[in-house]
C-alpha cells in the first residue's frame, strides 16, 4: 500500500511550499513570543517552548532550502554550514528568549528532526542502486 511520494499528485510546488514553510515559521515564533511568560513559568512548559522553537527551525530550513531551489534550480540540496546552521541559530536564538533550557531542548529535537529528515530524503531521493555482479569463485583443484 506504499504510495510514491516523488510521483504524488498531492504535493504541492516549490513556491506554494515555500509560502507555507514562511507562514508557519512566523506562526510558531509569533506563538513563542505571545506566550513567553506562560512557557517559561515551569519545567514542562520550557521543554514545550524547545521543542515548538525545534519545528521552528524545521519550517525555517524547508523555506530556505525552497528559496534556493527556486533561485538556483531544481536539485539544489541545503548544507550544514550555511542553510543548517543559519536555521538552527535562528530558532535557538528564538527558544532563548523564551528560557536559556529551551535552548538546549531546541538544539536536541532538531538534530533529532534533521536526521529523520535526511533518512527520509535519502529514501525518496536517492538513486536505486544498480544490482551488483558477485563474483563467482573458482575452486582451486
Amino acid at each position: 500500500m506504499g504510495s510514491n511520494v516523488v510521483n504524488s499528485e498531492h504535493r504541492v510546488n516549490t513556491s506554494a511550499s515555500l509560502g507555507l514553510a514562511l507562514l508557519c515559521s512566523i506562526l510558531v515564533f509569533s506563538g513563542l513570543q505571545m506566550y513567553k511568560t506562560q512557557l517559561g513559568s515551569n519545567r514542562l512548559n520550557t521543554l514545550v517552548a524547545g521543542y515548538l522553537a525545534s519545528w521552528l527551525f524545521i519550517f525555517m530550513l524547508t523555506a530556505l532550502n525552497n528559496l534556493e531551489n527556486m533561485m538556483f534550480g531544481k536539485g539544489f540540496q541545503a548544507k550544514l554550514i550555511p542553510e543548517v546552521f543559519l536555521s538552527l541559530l535562528l530558532a535557538c536564538s528564538a527558544a532563548g528568549m523564551v528560557h536559556r533550557v529551551s535552548v538546549t531542548v531546541c538544539i536536541l529535537c532538531s538534530i533529532l528532526g534533521l536526521y529523520y529528515i535526511n533518512k527520509l530524503s535519502t529514501s525518496i531521493y536517492s538513486a536505486p542502486s544498480a544490482p551488483q555482479m558477485q563474483s563467482a569463485k573458482k575452486k582451486k583443484q
